[in-house]
């Protein structure tokens, strides 16, 4: 018997709170709110799985999805949907699904349920990830090198 834990403050909030209530299931769903920001170590530790089910809208796509380099350098492994840059964010460091499709989510969240090996391996491999590529010391070196590309395009030494 799973349980889920809802982080963060939002429109949605009531509206998901009576459902969970009238799905029965009121008892296994936790709502925290708000997180202050040097808590957040602490509560992805806790975590057996981090989900990103972003859904594209007509004025929205999700942009970078912070949060799974968080959970991923804290070894979570992670299941993701498939809108904007979230398969590039996660790659082989966890699991994609696409958006709006609760039944692949359903396998996503079984597969991890069902194998710990796997949770643990996706785990490794997403700090891997966030250590190779979001390192605050990847990023600047990234842009150095995006910045050293167009003055050498527009005919600048770099």
């Amino acid at each position: 018997r799973g349980s889920l834990v809802l982080a963060g403050e939002g429109e949605e909030r009531r509206a998901l709170e009576k459902l969970a209530q009238e799905l029965g299931i009121g008892d296994r769903v936790t709502f925290l709110g708000r997180q202050a920001s040097d808590s957040m170590a602490a509560f992805y530790q806790a975590l057996d799985v981090l989900v990103l089910p972003s859904r594209t809208q007509p004025n929205w796509k999700e942009q970078f999805g912070r949060v799974l380099v968080e959970a991923m350098a804290c070894a979570v492994p992670v299941v993701g949907s498939d809108s904007g840059e979230i398969p590039n964010v996660v790659g082989d460091g966890g699991l994609i699904f696409a958006e709006g499709d609760v039944q692949a989510l359903g396998t996503c969240l079984q597969r991890l349920m069902d194998d710990a090996g796997e949770r643990q391996r996706l785990g490794a491999q997403g700090r891997r990830r966030v250590l190779a590529r979001f390192t605050m010391r990847k990023i600047a070196e990234q842009t150095l090198a995006v910045y050293a590309a167009l003055l050498a395009g527009a005919g600048h030494p770099a």
